[in-house]
């Protein structure tokens, strides 16, 4: 009988050795994946890719959190199964599990809606903890406005005893949203992004960004700390909104540099249903343990209900491919201007945030619904070259205000951001991107004392590609349980 041999090399890599190369084939066939789009790259049409991504390579290199569908395959085909583990540091830690109570010795900040009362988890919290702490590399998919960073900030306090923890968040925004929680627990804290970079804490949040610069200097002798120093007593990861984790940096990261780090969680409130998105994510991270839905959180009255509002304008024009046709849906004069129309209209219910694809398209509606109100400081735009700072300050505008239109990129505000008193969220042409569609809605979905309900309004197209579009957001709103009406408007 043949013997396989797999090499553990770290967390994440593994090597399978003495195989026939007919069932490397195999297997490199069975975890390869096209990606989208790719036959239309030049490297795809001069035949140097096949537009597919492998997690399996031929030369047997592959991943451990893939073992558990090789396994079987290879015991199929005959072969004895040998382990050779090489790492040489802890794979063992003992915790104890976490109750509604475990951080009730420190009380809510001053600002939120529980201020000055203790912090009592809630069940799903207490849940999600335990369940990690049972998978020490693992996935959960947790709703937005569930407390992920309570939960997160709760795993990094309780593997003090073991060493230090990263936390990886996607934007700036959310670096300093986070350590705000972590500062509340009276963890020691600090952060890795941009100007602001902290060595020496036993805490770090920083943006993936950041860690692929930091490697990027390392290597060319160029960083004031090599990521190797960084990362030394790091043995806790945990990657905040997930999903980001497809972007090849972060997932070269989590397989190399950061390849030894044993206790890995994710977070994310929408698992990628594109199956390269999600092996990305699972080779790098762990397999799926948990869920916490949004309609689980609505039914409970934690999150806010919602109802979506399909406004489907009649075009009467037709285009060669999505790209001219998303030019014309976001830059016709008249068509902006209509738009703005409804989303005035739609604003004097409360405060609106609105997502749109282009920063040109977003400053000329920013600039005709300032031009529909009196009060223009009511009404900012906010993009990628917005800092940091000035984000929050915008966003926290909200707190005190019931008349604010914030309108923001997909790109900084469909992730991640906390802005409790929306009343109104409107997508302007939002695609098909599931993640990015449920993360969008879930920004008015937190409530607060004076809201339990936030009103969608998805504005979009009869166009070819737009339709077909929503049809497949329709197909997402089912799934998620969120009610929706279609009206076409004739404009």
């Amino acid at each position: 009988m043949k013997t396989a041999t797999i090499i553990i090399k770290d967390e994440v890599n593994i090597k399978i050795q003495n195989l026939d190369v007919d069932i490397r084939r195999k297997l490199s066939n069975m975890f390869s994946y096209e990606i989208p789009g790719a036959r239309f790259t030049p490297a795809v049409k001069l035949g140097r890719w096949n537009g597919k991504v492998s997690f399996f390579q031929l030369s047997g290199s592959t991943y451990i959190n893939l073992l558990d569908d090789i396994i079987p395959i290879l015991i199929d085909a005959g072969y004895e199964i040998s382990l050779d583990d090489r790492r040489e540091y802890s794979t063992e830690f003992t915790f104890n599990k976490v109750d509604t109570k475990t951080l009730a010795g420190t009380n809510w900040p001053e600002g939120h809606q529980l201020e000055g009362q203790p912090i009592i988890m809630r069940d799903h919290q207490v849940e999600a903890i335990n369940t990690y702490l049972e998978n020490p590399q693992s996935l959960q998919e947790i709703s937005t406005s569930a407390g992920k960073t309570i939960i997160t900030a709760t795993l990094s306090k309780l593997v003090e005893p073991y060493g230090r923890s990263i936390v990886i968040v996607p934007n700036r925004s959310l670096v300093t949203q986070t350590k705000e929680d972590y500062d509340n627990i009276g963890l020691d804290v600090g952060v890795f992004y941009g100007k602001d970079k902290d060595y020496s804490k036993t805490h770090t949040i920083c943006t993936w960004q950041s860690l692929g610069s930091l490697y990027k200097k390392s290597k060319k002798g160029e960083a004031p700390i090599d990521i190797n120093d960084f990362l030394d007593d790091v043995i806790c990861v945990i990657v905040d909104e997930v999903h980001c984790s497809k972007a090849t940096v972060l997932r070269d990261l989590l397989a190399g540099s950061l390849s030894h780090i044993p206790l890995r969680w994710g977070l994310t409130g929408t698992i990628p249903k594109e199956m390269f998105e999600f092996q990305a994510i699972r080779t790098t991270i762990g397999n799926i343990v948990g869920k916490v839905s949004a309609k689980e959180l609505q039914d409970k009255g934690i999150l806010s209900n919602c109802h979506i509002h399909i406004k489907q304008l009649q075009d009467n024009r037709t285009f060669t491919n999505y790209q001219s046709e998303l030019k014309y849906l976001l830059s016709d004069e008249a068509r902006l201007n209509h738009m703005a129309s409804m989303i005035s209209d739609i604003a004097k219910t409360g405060n609106t945030l609105v997502l749109v694809d282009r920063v040109s398209a977003g400053q000329e509606l920013t600039r005709r619904l300032q031009e529909m109100y009196i009060t223009i400081g009511n009404i900012v735009f906010v993009s990628g070259t917005t800092k940091a700072e000035k984000r929050k300050e915008e966003y926290d505008k909200v707190k005190d205000k019931d008349n604010m239109i914030i309108t923001a990129t997909y790109g900084v505000a469909s992730t991640g951001i906390n802005i409790v008193e929306l009343r109104n969220v409107v997508l302007l042409e939002p695609g098909k991107s599931f993640v990015k569609v449920i993360q969008s809605i879930g920004r008015g979905l937190r409530v607060s004392k004076t809201k339990n309900f936030v009103d969608i309004y998805d504005i979009t197209s009869s166009c070819k590609y737009a339709k077909r579009h929503l049809t497949a957001r329709k197909r997402f709103y089912r799934e998620a349980q969120y009610n929706y009406k279609v009206e076409k408007i004739h404009w």
